[in-house]
């Protein structure tokens, strides 16, 4: 019997087997495998369709082409190693900071030993399969959503080298560090509050935005030459499926079909109509109009400041946090971007930068049960200064990965297209086709 005690200790960080793991729900496996499809609806088509109608028509097919390809690249590249560096547990110990603390062992290259009746011990309820896939949907919107920042001037090929160490260096780790259980950095070490992707998704592709938009440098024409969106229904179009989407991103994150979840959901509505409503009242008292980019692009914001809180506040936090996130992000994206002149092309940066590190900070105030949160005892300074180190140390490795990943491609590949070929437009020089054929 004592030897038989000992097995679990000797497999922590194995998937559970079927013989050992809880029961797989039908009903949350149901839910996650929802979930999962309306994560991947996000990057194609909703962000697709949502940056693509934010660029001049050159270049639509080419941010399209782009979301696309990272799609197919990442799925790929989660299959070889990223869900195994991701989530593997081997060597992680509870109150430890060791390599496992940081990136996660190769037990699970190319999904080996993964089989229909595997669990995760993250989601002992459903089938590993969906629990990789739901993340892989998280995986494959990340670098998707820097191309924003150096839209209409970078080649195909290095957007896709970029992706792929960008990947590597910068979203592995730190979703190691944060989801991979309690001897992780961040949510072992320290505690860190983040539920679907505060520090994991939003402030590390956004901080990575701004890093690139500066390597990369400004667009011909830019800022003495207006840059206008060439189809604003397109934008909202993609919008409005990045908050459908949404929902499962968010609410997917409890990992069940459960009261979590449904208070996920909720609470991300809440963010996303606040921050819209913040936005627009903006607009309308500075310029006596409310545009409708505007509208979609301050919901989108209080969408990325509710992630890592969803799951820890009530409505009324995240109607705060939705508000403040959409104030903070349109003064980063109308004064902080004219002040210094930094060609973040679709202001990701100040969106998911800014409106992430707000929501990320916020959730440690918010949390608290004192304030309509779901979680009691909360220290609201202590927590606050967890959220704080963690997103310190996601906004430095994002940094460096960036340097990192962008350096080593303009050495293989070369970054830029050509003067003439940027005027000419992406979607000809890079693609061989035009997005609008008129007779």
């Amino acid at each position: 019997m004592r030897r038989r005690a000992l097995i679990p200790l000797l497999m922590v960080g194995a998937p559970l087997a079927a013989a050992d793991a809880p029961a797989i729900s039908s009903g949350d496996t149901a839910w996650m495998m929802t979930a999962t499809a309306f994560v991947m609806l996000m990057t194609i088509p909703g962000l697709a369709i949502f940056y693509g109608g934010l660029v001049r028509s050159k270049n639509v097919l080419s941010i399209l082409a782009q979301c696309l390809a990272i799609t197919c690249l990442v799925s790929l590249l989660w299959v070889a190693y990223g869900y195994s560096l991701a989530f593997d547990q081997t060597g992680m110990a509870k109150d430890e900071v060791n390599r496992g603390s940081f990136i996660g062992g190769l037990g699970r290259m190319f999904l080996l030993g993964m089989r229909a009746d595997t669990v995760h011990p993250l989601a002992p309820t459903i089938p590993e399969s969906v629990f990789c896939a739901f993340q892989l949907a998280f995986a494959v919107i990340t670098p998707a959503l820097i191309v924003g920042a150096f839209a209409e001037r970078i080649r195909f090929c290095a957007v896709m080298w970029f992706s792929a160490l960008w990947l590597t260096i910068g979203y592995l780790p730190i979703c190691h560090m944060a989801w991979a259980g309690d001897g992780s950095l961040f949510g072992g070490r320290f505690g860190l509050f983040d539920y679907a992707g505060g520090t994991v998704i939003e402030i590390n592709s956004g901080v990575s935005s701004l890093v690139a938009a500066l390597v990369v440098g400004r667009r011909i024409g830019f800022p003495q030459t207006a840059i206008l969106p060439h189809d604003s229904v397109l934008c909202i179009i993609g919008g409005a499926l990045l908050w459908i989407g949404w929902f499962g991103f968010n609410a997917g994150s409890a990992v069940a079909a459960n009261g979590s979840a449904g208070m996920s959901l909720l609470a991300t509505h809440f963010a996303g109509c606040a921050a819209g409503m913040t936005w627009m009242t903006i607009e309308w008292l500075r310029h006596r109009k409310s545009s409708a980019v505007g509208i979609i692009s301050g919901a989108v914001a209080g969408l990325v400041a509710i992630t890592p809180a969803c799951g820890f506040v009530g409505p009324l936090g995240a109607i705060v946090i939705g508000a403040v996130a959409a104030f903070c992000s349109y003064f980063a994206v109308t004064m902080l971007k004219r002040r210094f002149a930094y060609d973040d092309t679709l202001d990701v940066f100040g969106v998911h930068g800014v409106g992430g590190l707000v929501g990320t900070l916020l959730t440690g105030v918010f949390a608290s049960s004192t304030l309509g949160g779901m979680r009691e005892g909360v220290d609201i300074l202590a927590q606050l200064g967890a959220q704080a180190i963690c997103s310190g140390i996601t906004i430095v490795w994002a940094i460096v990965a960036t340097l990192v990943a962008l350096k080593v491609t303009d050495l293989l590949v070369g970054l830029r297209v050509k003067a003439h070929e940027e005027n000419q437009g992406l979607d000809l020089v890079q693609h061989g086709e035009v997005a609008y054929n008129t007779p």
